[in-house]
């Protein structure tokens, strides 16, 4: 058995801020990351964005490494099978057996694949393979189908769009990025959307992939010459599986600071992570936003030497603002605080029936504001930002004539 120090399983973004972090509040013992990907840490949002169109080249991806954890040793291209957070021990895939005295896990998500066989090649896109092969085909004229109408969804829809093809996006839900933004935003998103060509079916299922395309549940063929498949994502926890007692029913839980199983020498960031953010009351959630491995590492590492050394936790629990950005054509989405659920929403600035112009929105719970998103350019971005919970007064009532129910 090979081994000592933290380990970090998973060496993207999130296994990247963790041991940036751990360098930063002190550790200098060995830091050991593993990945099962072949590569060094990259940015994943521009994929489905500009490296999906081309205006930039993978490599441009590549996340820059400050200089504290240059001597990190970085085991790529080996996942972790297994994990017995007892007698602190890894299992690699290729059988070899890693010693720790404290571990991170930061593995995140995959995407979830749809249970249905048969079709033409199916694209999924989280890495830069995926990327590289649907960039490929997205040539003028083609016929695309998104199966998913979230981030991954709207995003790839407006990029093939914006390369000339014909772009149909099925979902179950009423809206794009319902659950993200809420019913108001949402149908603004999508009037801009069709405004610029894209096709939405929603409220709708796929039931069955052909040779030429996809089967809805009412019966509609669709013909298709791209499908790609952006219905969400699932935790990589399958690793913690052989430890008893660890709640991995949607990734894995935590406690208010980040401890798996409240086990002093075991943390999780990002992604995987399920904690309580007191900002939004007793539950824990999973959040999926792009800030969240930096907001979530630095509370992490500072716990985990606390547990390694008998130091003291973290006065306060971990209570990161979520915030996202999503690019689609020249239009920005952009978040602070709590966008859902929520008890209202109000329209702050713009017009949600034109096509262009910006939009500002609210979210309540009873007359405090937990979240606003904004819709449209660089203006709309700094309203957000200007707007964000966490540097506003509270408001005073929502009156009802502008208040919409959210879900």
């Amino acid at each position: 058995m090979t081994g000592a120090g933290i380990a970090v399983v998973g060496a993207s973004l999130g296994g990247l801020r963790a041991a940036e972090q751990l360098r930063a509040a002190g550790w200098e013992g060995p830091l050991t990351l593993f990945g099962d990907e072949p590569h060094l840490p990259y940015n994943r949002p521009p994929l489905s964005k500009e490296v999906l169109a081309g205006r930039a080249p993978a490599s441009s991806t590549r996340l820059r490494r400050r200089a504290g954890v240059e001597d990190a040793v970085w085991r790529l291209g080996t996942a972790v099978a297994s994990a017995d957070l007892a007698a602190r021990t890894l299992t690699l895939t290729d059988g070899s057996v890693h010693g720790y005295e404290g571990l991170v896990a930061a593995t995140g998500v995959r995407p979830r694949r749809l249970p249905l066989p048969g079709g033409p090649p199916r694209h999924v896109l989280r890495t830069v393979e995926d990327s590289a092969a649907l960039a490929a085909v997205l040539v003028a004229g083609a016929r695309v189908l998104v199966i998913g109408a979230g981030f991954i969804g709207c995003e790839v829809a407006a990029t093939a769009r914006s390369a000339g093809c014909a772009v149909t996006v099925v979902a179950p839900e009423a809206e794009p990025m319902l659950l993200a933004v809420g019913e108001d935003l949402a149908r603004a998103l999508r009037g801009r959307h069709e405004a610029r060509g894209v096709r939405f079916l929603t409220g709708r299922l796929v039931t069955g992939i052909t040779p030429c395309g996809a089967v809805l549940d009412d019966g509609t063929e669709l013909r298709a010459d791209v499908l790609v498949e952006a219905v969400g994502s699932l935790p990589n926890t399958e690793w913690l599986a052989a430890t008893a007692g660890l709640d991995l029913t949607d990734g894995v839980l935590c406690d208010a600071h980040l401890r798996i199983g409240g086990l002093p020498h075991a943390v999780a960031v990002g992604d995987v992570a399920r904690f309580p953010n007191p900002r939004y009351g007793p539950d824990a959630h999973r959040v999926e936003h792009w800030s969240v491995p930096g907001d979530t590492a630095r509370h992490a590492a500072r716990a985990l030497i606390a547990g390694l050394t008998g130091a003291a936790l973290p006065a306060a629990p971990c209570a990161p603002l979520p915030s996202f950005w999503s690019d689609q054509f020249s239009l920005r989405l952009q978040s602070f605080g709590r966008t859902a659920p929520a008890e209202r929403t109000r329209l702050l600035e713009g017009d949600p029936d034109a096509t262009d112009g910006d939009l500002l929105y609210g979210y309540y719970q009873g007359d405090r504001l937990i979240g606003v998103a904004a819709l449209g350019g660089p203006a709309a971005a700094a309203a957000a930002a200007r707007h964000r919970p966490d540097l506003m007064a509270p408001p005073g009532p929502v009156p009802p004539e502008h208040a919409g129910a959210h879900r």
